[in-house]
């Protein structure tokens, strides 16, 4: 597969497919993802993680960004920051040692190692001076959690996010659907410091268990890393899936994650059913799933089960007993 194809695939926009191809010609070009240390970590980070190990084999040095102080900016408690900033330094790694790929070639950067220093600081307030309220509330409104009465420091939030391209030293930022707004103000504002607009590569938001978004603050929406076996299929199985219709958590998980793994690895999808019921069942392609479901062939509970099979085995690697004590004094 060549290299833009690779970056391309799964994603939802690029700003801009021209840039990515001259960004492509640099001897080692670089990438990162901010992750915000707020709410405890879901599946649903595979699709980036996915992604990442992606652009490692497009020859890219990869970067991730552990934000601690947008953490603090999009409203978790200063008090826990720290024991926050512990639990995502652990489980982030983990996560890449899941899908098989090593993080020792990946860096991984806290927020507060370099956002704090005179030079950053100056230039968070210069282009406080170019961007206006509305600006940057326009930015953040998909990001951060505003609520009735805004604090500042959400307005802060996309000028340090756009200041991270620049002091990181990066050629593309990745991140979701919902941060498109913040992306495209750092390309309007870098520039009127004098920095370079860089490449924005943008990941579908995937669809929760139940409702419109998998969501670190609705328990029933998502699957946490640390969830026990029985609590992934309880989960799984109390998930929005209509037989017929492939618009739902479950067929978007299997897609961007489990067969996006398995197609990478050549193997396939096995869903286990006893010969009463036609035996198992097989596939290599997620369009033939789709088909089989949307046709009816495929049942929705024979789907869930091979579906909670398949994240039982992903989340084998975090089932260590110091992640659970870490999670507890975090959350």
């Amino acid at each position: 597969m060549k290299k833009v194809e690779l970056i391309k695939r799964n994603t939802k926009e690029i700003l801009s497919e021209n840039e990515l191809k001259e960004v492509l010609k640099k001897k080692k070009p670089v990438v990162y993802l901010g992750a915000a240390i707020t709410g405890s970590p879901h599946v649903s980070y595979f699709s980036w993680i996915l992604k990442m190990s992606d652009f490692l084999k497009a020859g890219f040095k990869v970067k991730i960004l552990l934000a601690d102080l947008h953490g603090a900016l999009d409203n978790t408690g200063w008090d826990v920051l720290e024991k926050r900033y512990n639990y995502y330094s652990k489980i982030i790694p983990l996560m890449f040692k899941a899908i098989g790929v090593d993080s020792k070639g990946i860096e991984f950067v806290r927020g507060s190692s370099y956002q704090l220093k005179k030079e950053y600081m100056f230039d968070v307030l210069k282009m406080s001076t170019f961007a206006s309220v509305r600006d940057c509330n326009k930015a953040a409104s998909e990001v951060v959690k505003f609520g009735d009465n805004p604090k500042l420091s959400g307005l802060v939030y996309p000028i340090m996010q756009a200041l991270d391209e620049e002091y990181l030293g990066v050629d593309v930022q990745l991140g979701g659907l919902d941060q498109r707004k913040i992306m495209v103000f750092a390309r309007e504002n870098l520039e009127k410091l004098g920095y370079k607009r860089r490449v924005e590569v943008m990941l579908p938001i995937l669809p929760g268990l139940i409702g419109e978004k998998m969501s670190s603050s609705d328990e029933k929406s998502k699957i946490d890393l640390l969830d026990k076996e029985e609590e992934v299929k309880k989960k799984i199985n109390g998930a929005d899936c209509v037989s017929g219709d492939s618009n739902n958590g479950v067929m978007a998980f299997l897609k961007y994650v489990i067969m996006t793994i398995k197609e990478d690895r050549k193997e396939k999808f096995v869903i286990k059913r006893d010969e009463k019921y036609g035996g198992d069942l097989e596939y290599s392609k997620y369009d033939e799933i789709e088909k089989d479901f949307v046709s009816k062939k495929l049942h929705p509970l024979d789907l869930k089960n091979g579906v909670s099979d398949e994240i039982n085995e992903l989340l084998k690697v975090f089932k260590k007993k110091d992640l659970e004590k870490l999670k507890k004094l975090a959350y």
